[in-house]
């Protein structure tokens, strides 16, 4: 049986914006790396072509990592170290990975967590019990026949963590 996180102390925080182009995704990527430090936890969610890795290119060059941020689908993870004095980025697709996190254990996440910045795509139901304190990133874009560019991002802040950072700066 799973361990369930412990409850977090705090109401989630909530921020809501648009995004308009793949540009203005990877610039929010850029300002949500600002506020992110080594022990964070990020989920990504949304359709396929939503923006995850688009985003994560931005909080990769944010973050000042080495190597180029693109989809670890098929490595499931990819570890980019920082270029500074920063945390790595840890990259991780588990769109094919079925289990939560026991199938996950193998990547050491929880090893990797308190030193790096981990970010998760397709991570919800799959790394929740890494920790309660995590920000969670909901990608919504009109699927179907559409050229449409706009997508509408949700920031969920979990935890005491998120509680004390002022997300509303990244509508800015």
């Amino acid at each position: 049986m799973a361990m369930e996180a412990p409850a977090a102390p705090h109401n989630p925080v909530e921020t809501e914006l648009t995004v308009t182009s793949p540009e203005q995704m990877r610039e929010l990527g850029l300002k949500l790396a600002k506020l992110l430090r080594a022990g964070d936890l990020v989920m990504l969610s949304g359709e396929l072509g939503a923006g995850k890795t688009t985003l994560t290119r931005g909080l990769g060059e944010g973050l000042g990592v080495r190597g180029a941020v693109t989809s670890p689908t098929f490595v499931i993870a990819r570890v980019h170290p920082s270029l500074g004095d920063g945390p790595p980025l840890v990259h991780v697709d588990a769109y094919r990975l079925g289990g939560g996190l026991d199938e996950m254990e193998d990547l050491d996440l929880d090893v990797s967590l308190s030193d790096s910045v981990i970010v998760v795509e397709w991570g919800e139901g799959k790394v929740e019990e890494l920790t309660a304190e995590r920000l969670q990133v909901r990608i919504h874009r009109a699927v179907g026949d559409t050229t449409d560019e706009v997508r509408h991002v949700t920031l969920t802040g979990l935890g005491e963590r998120w509680a004390a950072v002022g997300l509303g700066v990244l509508t800015a």
